[in-house]
Parts: structure tokens; C-alpha cells; sequence
């Protein structure tokens, strides 16, 4: 019984090390198929599912199927942070992250700063140049992870019942922020009232008068029928950012430099065609909201942005202020 006992267990422990080891052999034995799990936070109308989903099918088809990734979104293999911790222990090897990889790297803090970025052209020559480098590089070192392609975001804009033109109309005005210090500190600096609230309950304190506004880009305004609570969308436009798809250092460096290609080959396509399907998804919802009767407010942004900037050079440490005022330099 002990020798059956024995042999037993060998053979789960082979069979354990085998389904961990992400290669599987052919059924001829010729090759090997690597699989890539990819876990992230959006569901499947999601633009970035819709666009992992077409990279998948890129990368299958310029690997001839040596490389399949498997796609896992509603945060089914956890959270963004259990996530990232899951690729350096090698149980999860790809996933979609932005400024909460500063938790490692720093410099990712620049990703969603109040004001940084004029607009999304200024922001896309940044991702793309020095500074987008500098980061990437850092999220390499000390996240080890690699950016393969990356996705814009749209901008938060305010939310209120009353129009908000300029920081003067923030007097007394109690609103939620994301549990994000810098957003605290900004917003405050600004004149608001802010505080950090779930976004489950905004919807309901926002009905029950807890609170007066909100802010959030047009897609989150939209899906969470702010437009049955709230009459404007003050466009204060307040933070452009970006969010990359990354996969593990190890993962990747463990493919051969034809593989490695065309993996990139994949990701720049997947790129564009995500690009689109942003631009597209923008424009429908902001539709959508003025069809349900909600009005856009332009607003002074030069005034929010400086009435913001001492809260964030504050919040900002040496190294990561030399790449903030490398950014505003970047939009003369």
C-alpha cells in the first residue's frame, strides 16, 4: 500500500508541475504550446477585452499557435495589485495596469496626474517619447513587467446639479473622489469638499443629497446612470492618463527572439485597433448622455489647473516632479 501510495503521489506532483509550467506539448511531440493567462478588471464589452481578445487572435496567428493566451476578465483571477504580485510568483502571466503600479515604480504615479496633459494628443507624445520611455523602463526594472501596447483613457470630468465653471463655484461643494490621495488634495486645494466614498454608493449619495458631484469619465457616468441623479457634465477634464498591457519580464524573455516579434508585431496591430474602438466607444457615450438630458459645461481649465498645481507639486517627490515639468515642457 505504501509503494501504491508513493507512486500516486509522484504522479500528481508530475502531473502539478506540468499544468504550472504554461508549455504543453503537441500531440506529435514536435512542439511546444506556451499559454499566457491574462487577467484584468473590465467585463466583456470592455474595450480593453474587446482588444485583448484581437491581440490573442494576432498572437496565435503569427506564432502559428506556439503562443495562445487565455483571457480572464470581472477580475476573475483578482484584483489589479493580486494580479501584478500573481506574475512575479508565475501563476498569471499578463495584465492591464496604470498608476497602480507606482506601489513598485514611482514614476508610474505620472500616468493620472491632475492637469499634466493638455489633451489627448499631448498625452499619446508623451506615452510615445522620452518621458513614456523613462516609464516604461522603470515599470521593466521595478515591477518586471514589459508594456506591450498601451490604452488611452478618457478624461473625468465633473458631475453636478449646478453648472461649475471655475474653481469660485467649488465653494461648499461636497463631492467624491476615488481613494487616490492626490485627487484629495487637488480637489481640496481647488475649493471642494471632498471626500472618499465606494464607488458602489455614489449613485445613492448622490440621490439622498450626501453629496453634490462626482467625478468620472463619460463611459462610468454612463454605466452608472449618473444622468438620473446629476444634470451637468462640467468638462473640467481634469486627468488624461493611460493604462498598459503588460506581461511578466520572465514570460516573455523565455520566448525565442521570433516569437518575441512577432508578439510585438501583434500588440502595435492590437494597439491601433484598440485606438479606435476608443474614439468610437467616446463619442457614443457622450451621446448618449446628452440624449438622456444631461448638459456639458465648458470651464475655465487653465483656472482649475492652477488653482490644482501646489497641491500636486507637493504631493510630487524630486524624481517624480523632474518628470512632471518635463511633461508641461512637452506641450510648448
Amino acid at each position: 500500500m505504501k509503494k501504491w501510495f508513493s507512486l500516486l503521489m509522484a504522479s500528481v506532483m508530475v502531473f502539478a508541475l506540468a499544468a504550472c509550467s504554461g508549455a504543453n506539448e503537441s500531440t506529435d511531440g514536435s512542439e511546444k504550446t506556451t499559454t499566457w493567462k491574462l487577467g484584468h478588471l473590465g467585463n466583456e464589452d470592455h474595450v480593453w477585452h474587446k482588444t485583448a481578445e484581437k491581440f490573442a487572435e494576432l498572437v496565435a496567428e503569427k506564432t502559428d499557435g506556439k503562443l495562445e493566451i487565455k483571457i480572464f476578465p470581472n477580475e476573475q483571477l483578482g484584483g489589479e495589485t493580486e494580479v501584478l504580485n500573481s506574475i512575479e510568483s508565475g501563476t498569471v502571466d499578463m495584465t492591464i495596469s496604470g498608476e497602480t503600479m507606482q506601489n513598485w515604480a514611482p514614476e508610474a504615479a505620472l500616468m493620472a496626474v491632475p492637469y499634466a496633459f493638455k489633451g489627448q494628443d499631448h498625452m499619446k507624445k508623451v506615452v510615445e517619447g522620452e518621458v513614456g520611455a523613462d516609464i516604461e523602463s522603470a515599470i521593466k526594472e521595478k515591477v518586471g513587467v514589459t508594456p506591450l501596447y498601451y490604452h488611452m483613457r478618457a478624461p473625468r470630468n465633473l458631475t453636478s446639479n449646478k453648472p461649475i465653471e471655475t474653481p469660485e463655484d467649488l465653494k461648499g461643494f461636497k463631492m467624491r473622489v476615488p481613494n487616490v490621495p492626490l485627487f484629495m488634495d487637488a480637489w481640496k486645494e481647488a475649493g471642494a469638499r471632498p471626500q472618499v466614498m465606494d464607488f458602489s454608493e455614489v449613485f445613492t449619495a448622490l440621490q439622498q443629497n450626501v453629496i453634490d458631484g462626482q467625478e468620472n469619465p463619460v463611459d462610468l457616468i454612463h454605466s452608472a446612470g449618473f444622468n438620473e441623479v446629476q444634470k451637468y457634465v462640467n468638462k473640467t477634464e481634469h486627468v488624461y492618463s493611460w493604462i498598459y498591457v503588460v506581461v511578466g519580464n520572465k514570460q516573455f524573455e523565455a520566448l525565442d527572439e521570433e516569437t518575441q516579434n512577432a508578439v510585438k508585431e501583434a500588440a502595435e496591430e492590437a494597439q491601433a485597433y484598440g485606438q479606435e474602438l476608443f474614439e468610437e466607444e467616446n463619442a457614443k457615450y457622450e451621446k448618449a448622455l446628452k440624449d438622456e438630458g444631461m448638459e456639458f459645461v465648458e470651464v475655465d481649465k487653465e483656472a482649475f489647473a492652477e488653482a490644482m498645481k501646489p497641491a500636486v507639486e507637493k504631493s510630487l517627490s524630486e524624481e517624480q516632479l523632474k518628470l512632471y515639468e518635463k511633461i508641461l515642457e512637452s506641450a510648448e
